[in-house]
């Protein structure tokens, strides 16, 4: 298996000891006959897997949305800016080392679900997720419930603003 360094980490690729001399082929894990999984490195950066996880998060029935209540404020007049787009990672930290990954995310769940349940279901399509795409293995999942929608509250991402 190749290497997973993340630069934030301060992850450095392993120096390899064969040097080429006259016409002699390179052998051991940087040689032509090494499996092609030995030859160097992949990085991954902390956005990457951010994204990983919102996704992953997302797709869990019972998830109103990801961030606390400043981060959504804040995410829902940047998605209004023409241009913008709404961002995956909103709610979401992660700390990716050069094999492992922890995950701190901020939810709000809908009224009526399981909290345990749902946080459960979180970790597990989570972790799935972020060592199925990236090798790298999740050693925590911390959720933090943060709000409760409740069905009669409105959306400011989904009203559109007071005027129309």
């Amino acid at each position: 298996m190749s290497d997973i360094v993340n630069p934030a980490a301060g992850g450095k690729a392993p120096s390899s000891a064969h040097t080429a001399s006259r016409g002699k082929a390179l052998t051991g894990e940087a040689g032509a006959g090494a499996p092609p999984e030995t030859r160097g490195r992949t990085t991954i950066a902390n956005s990457v897997v951010e994204k990983i996880v919102g996704m992953a998060a997302r797709e869990v029935p019972g998830i109103h949305s990801l961030g606390s209540g400043m981060s959504r404020t804040l995410g829902a007049v940047t998605d209004k800016v023409p241009g913008g787009r709404p961002s995956v990672s909103r709610g979401v930290k992660v700390e990716v080392g050069e094999r492992q990954a922890a995950v701190d995310l901020d939810l709000v769940v809908e009224y009526g679900v399981a909290i345990v349940d749902i946080a459960a279901d979180v970790r597990t399509s989570v972790i799935t997720a972020v060592e199925r795409m990236t090798g790298l293995e999740v050693v925590e999942v911390n959720v933090t419930v943060d709000d409760v929608h409740l069905p009669d509250e409105e959306d400011d991402e989904e009203t559109g603003g007071r005027v129309q």
